[in-house]
């Protein structure tokens, strides 16, 4: 349902909601202030866009028909990077909103079959995960329960983690991947019952190993409404602060470092700056590249399977040129913490003589301990 105010100021969108413990109906209402869209004079959501050539003009004409609900070339055409939430100056969720358009005009980015498959694959089907109380602080490893290795050593210490369990991690599985999928009703569906499963725990603060689950939880649920009963950890802010506590073991590693940032990124770019802050601590020189930080380049996974005509010509110029671009900066390594961007264009990295790596391991190694 599509509801504008008397004074056609502010935009909602009503996702009905059962929930798994009462079975009574929520309405989860996404907060989009149109006032806000109309006081913007740079569009920066759309003319800053990768993908997309609109000059202010012509933004402004699309994110008026995008809000009043009719058609728009920049449903068609979404790459699904996220980006646009970071562009907003006025943090209203455009792409939130983008996402909300495709699925009820049903414009799905991706072909169908893929769409269904996805979201089966979601389904927790192996009953219901123990809980164990934790009443400390938590490692929240979401789906990626198979890369628990990589939460070793000093740095890690003091963590209890959640979600290891392979055969019930779809329990702690964060659905934001949806976004991609045009599927906003089923993140809205899912994401109240794994914040329970989480909140059992009893977690003083939730450390979350990838950046998608924390910008479910800081960033999606603010903007729907739903709460969240736990505080939410940036990995990225917890390893610095704890290489900080380590700091008289670190030995400066001197290499030369490109980070290839991920869509998920996007929803939490106050968190982006502890990269750096990272790189500086450890002595890893952050190589002058074009695509970088707001400028960043998807990896192109769900890019590659996109419905638009020329994706996958699309996707491989596209991580082409992120590639090429490290190695015009002098990179040696290219540090990873999306597994989706590792498994996407790791390997490619790796044949261009770059070494693909993940943060922890770069800062394990920091202290003088081997890389998982």
């Amino acid at each position: 349902m599509v509801f504008f105010a008397a004074n056609h100021l502010t935009f909602t969108r009503n996702y009905p909601l059962i929930n798994r413990q009462t079975g009574g109906c929520m309405m989860l209402t996404l907060r989009f202030d149109e006032n806000k869209c109309l006081a913007c004079e740079t569009r920066d959501c759309l003319t800053k866009c990768q993908y997309l050539d609109m000059d202010v003009e012509e933004a402004a004409l699309e994110i008026q028909n995008i809000i009043q609900g009719k058609d728009s070339r920049v449903l068609h055409e979404c790459r699904t990077c996220y980006a646009c939430e970071e562009y907003c100056p006025m943090g209203n969720h455009p792409f939130y909103l983008i996402v909300s358009r495709q699925e009820e005009r049903n414009i799905p980015p991706l072909p169908e079959p893929i769409i269904q498959q996805g979201v089966q694959l979601g389904i927790p089907f192996r009953g219901e995960p123990e809980i164990s109380e934790i009443n400390g602080p938590v490692l929240n490893m979401g789906v990626f329960s198979q890369l628990s290795h990589l939460a070793q050593g000093k740095l890690f210490d003091g963590l209890t983690l959640i979600s290891t369990d392979k055969r019930k991690m779809h329990h702690y599985f964060c659905n934001l991947m949806y976004l991609h999928f045009a599927r906003i009703s089923v993140i809205n569906e899912r994401v109240p019952d794994i914040i329970q499963t989480i909140a059992a725990h009893r977690p003083t603060e939730v450390v979350h190993f990838h950046d998608e689950c924390y910008g479910t939880y800081n960033s999606y649920a603010q903007a729907f409404g739903i709460d969240v009963p736990f505080k939410s950890i940036h990995l990225f802010e917890h390893l610095y602060n704890r290489l900080v506590e380590l700091k008289e073991e670190i030995r400066p590693l001197g290499y030369k470092v490109a980070y290839q940032r991920p869509c998920s990124s996007r929803l939490s770019p106050d968190k982006h700056l502890f990269v750096n802050k990272i790189f500086d601590l450890i002595g890893v020189e952050h190589v002058d590249r074009e695509y970088v930080d707001e400028n960043a380049l998807c990896c192109g996974s769900t890019i590659l399977s996109q419905r638009q005509k020329g994706s996958r010509k699309f996707c491989l110029d596209l991580q082409n040129k992120n590639i090429t671009d490290m190695k015009k900066a002098g990179a040696q390594l290219c540090i990873f913490n999306c597994p989706a961007c590792m498994q996407t264009i790791g390997k490619q990295v790796a044949e261009s003589g770059i070494m693909p790596i993940w943060m922890s391991d770069l800062c394990r190694m920091a202290i003088g301990e081997k890389p998982a």
